[in-house]
């Protein structure tokens, strides 16, 4: 099978990230001595120093990491919604969506918080050694990727007439940042060097000084200057401009946490996700409604993409239905054998246009008033697909821009192993620089994730102060037996667990060639995503019935879907897709990568 480069092996180290500078900058911490988790907080803050327009520190990262010899876990870098953000105060405003811009989408960022405990538990550097790849790219500059200039320019309106601290930053005289010249980001690099400063000021103990970091971020002047942020009204995605809910005492009383992984296993294989909290059990759910016997053989022909494409929107209709933070989710029941048997039946010869979650133990379904719109809407296929511009994570193609400012955004992927076993996963996101105004003190604007939960009442996904709005980022871990094997997952939104499925599926059929797993071809094999659901991102839109595939999947496959019934959108032929993969061998200690060519950003490194 046709790859774009091969699958790189070694026994030192192996990272792989959505950008090649946080590749690296991770590499060079693993040579400096450092084990995989100082290196992914390496790449983190490189992330969002050279990917603006995919997260930023005020963003949220679910991470999933195995320690050589231990268990696998899950440390949770995703904000709550903070006490004000109730239902009565975004209804007595008028709205009956969150926005997908601005302060009243703001969560409590998470992300921070995450990597400063990961590195206090699991890594072995200083706060200094860590930070001090972001720190040069943030004040002598990087070459900017095209993409933020594109992203600049679809919300130049809204910068130069309402978020002029953002224009400030990143239309200097008036122009977005052109690809390959140097990008500064002077603010944030002053940012990170006082919060060494203060932290070192702790005393000399590691540990010390990074939980003086979490007090300084928590309760000093980032803390403040975040706060104050919020409380300035700006101009968002309804057309007017709000003040946000969070508040000095949100900040301070978050702590990122530990919890066990929700497990599957399917054909030898252990999948490890985050809980219902994210999206993570739909990866699971798919694989609980495969048929049995799959082989090789079967990929990417007519007959499984239909039955993954179905099975893909029964899943995604019980994330709608049942997954979230503000109830109980009935998840053993969702991912139990006699239920997926069930389920299982409802994939006929036909696709597919309606909304079908299920009942796991005879519950009765409830679904927010605007999923039900769209599937009441998507039920007349005379109509056309329900579908418009979003507010967070892309599908095909490059920025939107929209008629009140917002943008699509994206995320970011980094996965490490290192020689002794140490493996992690993360998806760093939120807080683009679209997403609101740039705070000018810090250097980078406050996050949107608020824009996931509901403002009906009673759902599993309410909008609820003290409890996660469920996002998108999804990070995956792999197990053959009671070993950690593989780490991956990929930016994309909504489209992440289908992805990761795909991804999951052409290694586990096709692994192993020549030697070791085929990382690289199973990212590169053609791939496809669908959007039957209400999607996560302001406005919430749903296109029933579609399926969005890459040309390179070939005319038999695609006639074979639209004979089915499908509403087939064909995509360019590298556009589906932002994956990225490390593996390790248990046999020999082998280390593998490899990292998606789609944008000519992705990069694998190691040795």
């Amino acid at each position: 099978m046709f790859t774009t480069r091969p699958t790189l092996q070694g026994t030192h180290g192996m990272v792989s990230s959505t950008h090649w500078l946080a590749s690296q900058s991770a590499m060079a911490v693993l040579e400096d001595g450092g084990n995989a988790f100082d290196a992914a907080v390496a790449a983190g803050f490189v992330l969002h120093v050279v990917e603006p327009h995919l997260n930023g520190p005020a963003g949220e990262v679910p991470i999933l990491l195995a320690p050589a010899g231990g268990e696998p876990t899950v440390l949770c870098g995703q904000g709550p919604a903070p006490a004000g953000a109730t239902i009565g105060h975004y209804t007595a405003l008028g709205l009956d969506l969150v926005p997908g811009t601005g302060p009243l989408a703001a969560a409590v960022p998470g992300a921070f918080d995450a990597w400063m405990v990961l590195l206090r538990d699991h890594g072995t550097r200083h706060l200094a050694e860590v930070l001090r790849y972001a720190i040069g790219y943030a004040e002598h500059g990087h070459p900017a990727v095209e993409r933020i200039g594109e992203t600049v320019e679809t919300v130049r309106e809204l910068f130069t007439q309402e978020w002029t601290d953002s224009a400030a930053l990143y239309l200097p005289g008036g122009r977005s940042p052109a690809a390959g010249r140097l990008l500064t980001n002077p603010a944030l690099a002053a940012t990170w060097r006082r919060l060494i400063a203060e932290a070192e000021a702790a005393g000399p103990g590691r540990e010390s000084r990074i939980e003086a970091a979490r007090r300084v971020w928590r309760e000093g002047f980032i803390a403040d200057e975040l706060a104050a942020a919020a409380a300035r009204p700006a101009m968002d995605s309804s057309g007017e401009r709000h003040a946000g809910t969070l508040t000095g005492d949100d900040l301070a009383a978050f702590e990122a946490g530990y919890e066990p992984p929700v497990r599957y296993t399917w054909n030898g294989w252990t999948v490890c996700k985050a809980g219902p909290w994210s999206q993570g059990p739909v990866l699971l759910q798919q694989l609980a409604l495969l048929p049995d016997g799959l082989t090789a053989e079967d990929l990417g022909t007519p007959e499984l993409l239909h039955t993954l494409v179905e099975g893909g929107k029964l899943a995604m209709a019980d994330r709608e239905a049942w997954y979230g933070d503000a109830a109980e989710v009935p998840l053993p029941e969702l991912l139990s054998g006699p239920y997926n048997d069930e389920r299982r039946k409802l994939i006929g010869e036909r696709a597919s246009y309606g909304l079908r979650p299920g009942r796991p133990g005879g519950r009765t379904p409830r679904l927010s008033a605007q999923a039900l719109a769209a599937v009441a809407r998507a039920a007349d296929r005379d109509a056309g697909p329900v579908a418009g511009p979003g507010g967070g994570e892309p599908t095909v193609g490059g920025p939107e821009v929209r008629a009140d400012g917002g943008t699509r955004g994206d995320t970011c992927h980094l996965d490490v192993v290192d020689r002794w076993g140490n493996m992690v996963a993360a998806t760093p996101s939120g807080g683009w620089l679209q997403s609101n105004p740039v705070i000018p003190a810090l250097g980078f604007p406050l996050g949107t994730r608020l824009q996931m939960a509901w403002l009906d009442p009673g759902l599993p996904n309410s909008l609820t102060p003290g409890r996660r709005p469920r996002t998108t980022l999804t990070p995956s871990l792999a197990l053959r037996g009671h070993t950690p094997v593989m780490a991956f997952g990929t930016p994309g939104g909504d489209q992440q667990d289908q992805w990761s499925l795909h991804f999951l599926l052409g290694v586990a059929l096709r692994s192993p060639v020549r030697a070791g797993l085929d990382l690289q071809g199973a990212i590169d094999a053609p791939n496809w995503h669908q959007e039957s659901f209400p999607g996560s991102f302001h406005p919430r839109t749903m296109a029933a019935g579609k399926v969005v595939v890459e040309s390179r999947i070939g005319e038999h496959a695609i006639r074979g879907l639209r004979r089915r019934g499908h509403d087939v959108t064909v995509g360019p032929a590298w556009s589906e897709g932002r994956l990225c993969a490390v593996a390790r061998d248990p046999e020999t200690g082998v280390l593998l990568a490899a990292a998606n060519p789609r944008g000519a950003q992705g990069y694998a490194v190691g040795r």
